[in-house]
């Protein structure tokens, strides 16, 4: 097996067992960029090879003089490019940030960097998040390593990719409405969106405050529990931090689910849903019930005003945290203009994209006089009621399941035309977001095109042991094959 096949705790055993040294690893994965990179566009920045082996060289002596002895020491990890990093670009792939380099780092990032973590590059997104299929980009799309004729998802679709091509070993992404898990299912990984507060967004440029949380991406759900471990902590400078008990998330990676009561929404399994998908789900859920799970379905009701609330208050968010950048204190500005006023409109007509301009002015709208009642206020009353129907539900069942997203990747185009398209396609993990609840994506199956479908496993607030627990369980005893891009078969 190639190092590049290897999970992150795979890889780390063998770099603290002497077999791979830090530097091995760190060029491995330099040298799959470099095959690769041009075929899939997964990465904005990729850093110097001199300073990502200066990086290696450094981390290998902590390993061997003991101070550094974490199952994710040496391992290579590339950044979404919205989580600031001292020294090296970090653009939201945004031309209005095409020249920002940031003066600090992010918690998640000197959390990953603390535990011996070489990084090797920054990937590429929506533009501030801000998309559902990383074709909102400045720097142009990425493709899905599947089939470069498809999306890779997003916003971040250039870290799913890059795990899935084989281009790192794993990656950090944002989910604002599910943009760790519908990339991830749409490239066959697993990702996960812990509760809102576990991870810090100090560093984290923001495009919806209250939604925003970060998550780890990688090839397995062991993978996924070790980089959470290893990122969550709690964050003075973070005010929506939560100081939590608990941090030892692998100790739900137990292949058991015995008597754990899942519910399975049928507002999920409805209208507009793949039928190959749905029947992966449900396949998926026959598995966790052979192993004694209770499986049942139940009405979770107001699915179908998820979708209007989420674009009400993170376009409301989007148009306050966007109003930043304006030219004076960093990134673009345009070259020629006349008094401040004409700047600032000239530089963000300039520097932001079409579908960030859209949010924006959605955001503006919904919050201004005359408005603010009638749709802000609103829609915050409904992500109420929605938290509260979660809350019900979790009075039931221990893990709620579900797919991550309705169809299989869409090609290149087909949902930039139609941006309606794009925001129906978030229906199943909005709703997460919106509640501030942990949820999972973990590959259940193949379509007839060849494309992954996710299962999607969500838990309630503080609960990511429950659907880690469900993930792994299903992870090792799932009955289909997960033929990986580098034609090898894994079970």
């Amino acid at each position: 097996m190639e190092l590049m096949d290897l999970t992150a705790v795979a890889l780390g055993k063998k770099i603290k067992a002497g077999e791979v040294s830090v530097a091995e690893a760190a060029n491995a994965a330099m040298d799959a960029i470099e095959a690769r990179e041009d075929a899939y566009h997964c990465y904005v920045t990729v850093n110097h090879r001199e300073e990502v082996l200066k990086r290696a060289e450094e981390v290998q002596k902590l390993i061997d003089d003991g101070t550094l002895t974490g199952p994710l020491a040496g391992v290579p990890v590339a950044i979404k490019d919205n989580m600031c990093t001292k020294g090296t670009l970090t653009t939201c792939s945004s031309k209005i940030l095409n020249n920002f380099v940031p003066t600090y780092t992010s918690e998640a990032v000197i959390n990953l960097e603390k535990a011996g973590a070489v990084i090797i590059g920054k990937t590429n997104m929506d533009e501030f998040a801000m998309g559902s299929t990383t074709e909102t980009s400045y720097y142009g799309p990425t493709k899905n390593p599947w089939n470069t004729e498809h999306v890779p998802g997003g916003s971040s679709g250039g870290s799913a990719a890059a795990v899935a091509a084989r281009e790192c070993i794993y990656a950090l992404g944002s989910d604002t409405g599910g943009s760790i898990r519908q990339p991830s299912s749409f490239c066959g990984v697993v990702g996960m969106k812990p509760t809102y507060g576990t991870v810090s967004r100090y560093g984290l440029i923001a495009y919806g405050s209250s939604l925003d949380q970060i998550g780890p991406m990688a090839k397995d759900v062991t993978d996924c529990a070790t980089i959470l471990e290893t990122i969550a902590s709690y964050d003075p400078k973070d005010s929506t931090s939560v100081k939590r008990e608990d941090y030892d998330f692998t100790s739900a990676l137990v292949d058991d689910v015995k008597g754990m009561k899942i519910g399975i929404p049928r507002d999920y399994l409805g209208e507009g849903l793949d039928p190959e998908v749905k029947d992966a789900i449900l396949a998926a859920a026959k598995v966790l019930e052979d192993k004694g799970a209770i499986v049942e379905e139940f009405d979770l009701s107001l699915v179908e005003y998820a979708i209007p609330a989420y674009y009400v208050i993170a376009s409301a968010e989007a148009s306050s945290n966007l109003a930043r950048f304006e030219g004076v204190k960093y990134g673009y500005r345009t070259p020629e203009y006349e008094g401040l006023h004409n700047m600032f409109k000239k530089t963000r007509s300039e520097g932001f994209g079409p579908e960030v301009k859209r949010r924006i002015m959605l955001g503006s709208f919904v919050l201004s006089s005359g408005y603010y009642d009638a749709y802000y206020l609103k829609a915050l009353r409904t992500k109420a009621l929605i938290k509260q129907a979660f809350d019900k539900a979790f009075a039931q069942y221990d893990v709620i399941l579900g797919p991550a997203a309705p169809t299989t990747a869409p090609k290149l185009g087909d949902s930039l035309s139609d941006p309606i398209k794009m925001y129906l396609g978030d229906i199943y993990t909005i709703s997460v977001n919106l509640a501030g609840l942990p949820g999972i994506s973990v590959p259940c199956g193949v379509d007839s095109k060849g494309l992954p479908v996710g299962l999607q496993l969500i838990g309630d607030c503080f609960k990511e042991k429950n659907i880690l627990r469900a993930a792994y369980t299903y992870e090792q005893n799932r009955n289909f094959e997960m033929c990986n891009l580098a034609g090898k078969e894994d079970k």
